[in-house]
């Protein structure tokens, strides 16, 4: 049910509530359907309904229900729960059922906000300068564009047939349109068919908005990070997880990716984690600017606020909140990156309710059809062709919180089984301070073939051999390692000493990068691609040099070598890297 118009829905028969255990409500005689919006209670708590068995019905609610008694009524809206759509969503706060944040902390007058407070997703009285795209005698169809709205500096909003106004390949005619300033609810255009077009939707959020066609993706969504780019690429449209210990770096790992990924639009959605970072995030993102154009980055981001102490049942709406938000700005042809930080709690609030319903309990006490709920949130991203002709893209990135860094606890094993690119964050390479603290040895991504031919056309044609280049020589690090623990380091041949050394610089210089430097933050792909050639020019100099006879001793004690590390630094680093390539070379030819 949207909140725009909870208050002008006609309620169904009232039902009383028989019994609470939590965020979970039982009623009886209550007219409802499941996932009906119902509102709960003297102070009138909004619930969704979640079970119907006979004449008692189940309800999870969305705030505290302390001190609600039965025998206070429960009121059915008779509509699903639905999310606000249309200019404003951007550079908003929400909590978890899209309620703004900052709307009722204006209207309670602290942050504290009171039980039962409500307000729409959007602003409903604000006006908009709309510009008609169309004009009268024009035949559109559903998702079709009828005029643009610029919604902020970066971001035009595209005002569309609703998708569910017509039905699949049927068109109509425009009869009226007119510009100028309008609020979200005032008519902008009228079709032969009797619909009013305005810049207000609504939709449900368990339900994915309509597509043409989901087509393969192969655009990577460039993150500027090295790691993520040059050894595990994500596609627009594509799906990734980031599993990892408390302190390992997901947080920061997903702050990178919103602030920096070439993504149109971000949906940051704070899933159950702690205050603190929540805290974070909302005082630091209206703060940044977007490096892409110099704008502020709220300008063209959404943030869903659902931190742990927060009701659960609004943590597992939270996700579909941001989800249903994503698909609007992918339907008017944009990039849309979701981050979902952190699947874990959404998943704790999912057993939480199921052991209040007192369902048979799954694996580690999730339900059973955790698998199910993960798999159709994630299947909601990808690439589409959309209903009006356009392209667009949800490429959903989601953060894993295992307890103890346990990779086999069921929902970072049922996330693998769903998602095509695993970014696995690794507690000893965070306590030896090597951040992004990705685990190359674990590490995947099941969309390097796909993507290569555009890293190849835009970048450098030998791009995957680059990439193979490095990851065999980290493979072979990692074998080393283990004689050099029982061994040590100079019972090795010379060889592979000198493959050690190689393998140090692709950790330090290529995977270890500064989030925190303002050149090295972020990594343009031409960037990445340079360091790896730089290293692999001191490799094939390295050896030849071993191969004429030189020590590995004299090879390693180079002066030109060390100054790999700073490429990362370098703003200029083109003319960096070349001059730093020839003095690698002439340095090590000197010795023999």
């Amino acid at each position: 049910m949207s909140k725009a118009e909870s208050t002008e829905t006609t309620p169904s028969e009232d039902g009383v509530i028989q019994s609470v255990s939590g965020p979970v409500v039982s009623a009886r005689d209550l007219d409802a359907r499941m996932n009906d919006v119902v509102y709960v209670g003297d102070e009138g708590l909004m619930g969704e309904v979640i079970e119907i068995e006979g004449d008692i019905t189940t309800i999870q609610v969305y705030e505290e229900t302390s001190g609600v008694a039965p025998g206070e009524p429960v009121e059915n809206t008779g509509e699903p729960l639905s999310v606000d759509l249309g200019p404003g969503m951007l550079d908003a706060i929400y909590d978890g059922v899209q309620r703004p944040l900052d709307v009722l902390e204006g209207k309670m007058g602290s942050p504290y906000l009171d039980r039962g407070v409500d307000a729409p997703g959007i602003d409903l009285e604000e006006e908009w300068e709309f510009e008609p795209t169309v004009e009268v005698g024009d035949e559109v169809g559903r998702g079709d564009v009828v005029g643009v709205v610029e919604e902020t500096v970066t971001i035009d909003h595209k005002v569309m047939v609703p998708p569910d106004a017509l039905d699949e390949g049927e068109t109509t005619e425009v009869t009226a349109v007119e510009s100028g300033s309008f609020d979200v609810t005032e008519t902008v255009a009228e079709l032969a068919n009797g619909t009013d077009v305005s810049m207000h939707q609504e939709w449900p959020v368990r339900e994915a908005r309509p597509s043409e066609n989901k087509k393969t993706p192969r655009t990577p969504l460039v993150s500027g990070q090295r790691i993520l780019d040059g050894l595990f690429p994500i596609a627009k449209g594509g799906t990734a997880a980031i599993p990892g210990p408390f302190g390992s770096g997901k947080t920061v790992t997903q702050h990178q990716l919103a602030k920096y990924a070439d993504a149109d639009i971000i949906v940051y959605v704070g899933c159950g984690e702690r205050g603190n970072e929540m805290t974070e995030v909302i005082e630091d993102f209206p703060e940044l600017e977007d490096p892409a154009n110099g704008n502020p980055l709220m300008a063209r981001t959404s943030l869903i606020a659902n931190t742990s102490n927060m009701p659960v049942a609004a943590r597992e709406s939270c996700i579909y909140t941001g989800i249903t938000i994503a698909e609007y700005y992918r339907d008017m042809g944009y990039d849309v990156a979701l981050m979902a930080d952190s699947t874990s709690r959404w998943a704790e609030a999912m057993r939480e309710i199921s052991s209040r319903l007192e369902e048979m309990p799954g694996e580690e006490g999730y339900p059973a059809y955790l698998a199910a709920r993960l798999a159709q949130f994630y299947e909601r991203a990808g690439y589409f062709e959309n209903v009006n002709g356009t392209e667009g893209s949800v490429s959903a990135i989601g953060a894993v919180s295992p307890p103890g860094g346990d990779f086999s606890e069921p929902v970072t094993q049922n996330t693998l089984r769903i998602v095509k690119t695993f970014w696995a964050l690794d507690a000893d390479l965070a306590e030896r301070r090597h951040f992004p603290s990705i685990n190359w040895n674990e590490s995947y991504s099941l969309y390097k073939d796909q993507l290569d031919p555009w890293f190849e056309d835009e970048v450098a044609d030998d791009w995957a051999e680059k990439r193979q280049w490095a990851v065999d020589v980290l493979d072979e690090e990692t074998e080393l390692q283990e004689i050099v623990q029982l061994v040590g380091k100079d019972a090795l041949p010379d060889d592979q000493q000198l493959t050690l050394e190689v393998a140090r610089y692709l950790r330090e210089a290529y995977l270890q990068q500064n989030a925190f430097h303002p050149v090295d933050t972020y990594c343009p792909p031409e960037k990445t691609y340079l360091m790896l050639t730089t290293i692999e020019t001191f490799n094939d100099e390295a050896f030849k040099a071993l191969e004429a006879g030189v020590p590995v001793e004299e090879i390693v004690d180079t002066e030109s070598a060390p100054r790999i590390n700073r490429i990362g630094v370098q703003e200029d680093y083109e003319e960096y890297v070349e001059e730093l390539k020839a003095d690698i070379t002439e340095e090590l030819r000197s010795l023999y």
